[in-house]
């Protein structure tokens, strides 16, 4: 059910619980909440932010543009979530190296996080990968 998927999605984005706490709790493989949030998470990117006034935020650019008009301090997060290693057959050993944080030493994709001062949700980006530094 859409509805559930959305859950787990917001609850993902909100509060930084894991696919796999969140499997717990529903009763489903991670696997499972790792494709929820895939699907859903396009979608409420695609809808953007609203802020006061109506105004619809959809990309980093639009962000930066109500911070300065408005004159307001942006929170900036960039955390690195641990993902699974990617197939070996797939991107080759190079590809999988991408992957690879040299600060977590472990797979891993950053997604980036925009707040304003109070603590509204401006951007979350799409996770990106890891730039390797070893």
């Amino acid at each position: 059910m859409f509805s559930d998927r959305l859950l787990a999605t917001l609850v993902h984005l909100c509060h930084g619980v894991t696919h796999d706490v969140l499997a717990c709790w529903s009763g489903v493989s991670r696997s499972t909440i790792t494709r929820a949030v895939g699907e859903v998470r396009p979608l409420l990117a695609e809808r953007g932010c609203t802020v006061q006034g109506g105004i619809r935020l959809r990309t980093l650019a639009d962000v930066i543009a109500h911070l300065g008009a408005s004159g307001q301090l942006g929170l900036l997060d960039a955390t690195e979530v641990r993902v699974r290693r990617p197939a070996a057959g797939r991107a080759g050993r190079a590809g999988r190296r991408k992957f690879v944080s040299g600060q977590a030493r472990a797979n891993t994709v950053k997604a980036l996080v925009i707040t304003d001062a109070a603590g509204l949700l401006l951007l979350c980006g799409q996770p990106a990968r890891a730039p390797s530094t070893t």
